[in-house]
């Protein structure tokens, strides 16, 4: 299991962690920040789930960059039936969850897949230039191969 975030407790925020942080750079799974994809499932598998740690007034009031992630419990609820939680438990909550976050490999690696074929196909409807930020990866296989054998001993 890879852990995803490490949480700082003197700055009350978290970082990904660097195990994380190359898997994902590796797979293609970096967009803006390494965790958007994880964000849009927690967010109820929905694409406003990439703006999960949008929350930059709160960073800059703290003094730390955009590798920083601070949780703003106001955006884990939605007010269509509650809120059932106050912000300060639902901030505990989150920062309990992310704390414990960990995925296994084979998750990642299919997550990559897909995310890869989905830009296959992207690429094959609409076109457009290689340098948006979002290639289709030809080796992915032969990365995911050798991310298993770095990082499989664990699992």
């Amino acid at each position: 299991m890879i852990r995803i975030f490490k949480y700082l407790p003197d700055v009350d925020a978290f970082v990904v962690t660097d195990e994380y942080r190359v898997i994902a750079d590796s797979l293609g799974l970096t967009e803006w920040h390494p965790a958007v994809w994880i964000g849009r499932l927690f967010i109820l598998d929905n694409d406003l789930g990439e703006h999960w740690f949008d929350n930059w007034d709160e960073r800059e009031k703290r003094g730390l960059s955009e590798e920083y992630f601070v949780i703003n419990p106001t955006r884990f609820k939605d007010g269509r039936d509650g809120p059932c939680h106050s912000d300060e438990f639902r901030q505990r909550f989150w920062t309990d969850v992310l704390t414990s976050l960990e995925l296994s490999l084979d998750l990642l690696f299919d997550e990559a897949r897909q995310s890869n074929e989905q830009m296959r196909e992207f690429r094959q409807k609409y076109g457009g230039p290689d340098d948006v930020g979002f290639d289709v990866i030809a080796d992915l296989e032969e990365r995911i191969a050798r991310l298993r054998v770095r990082f499989g001993k664990r699992e």
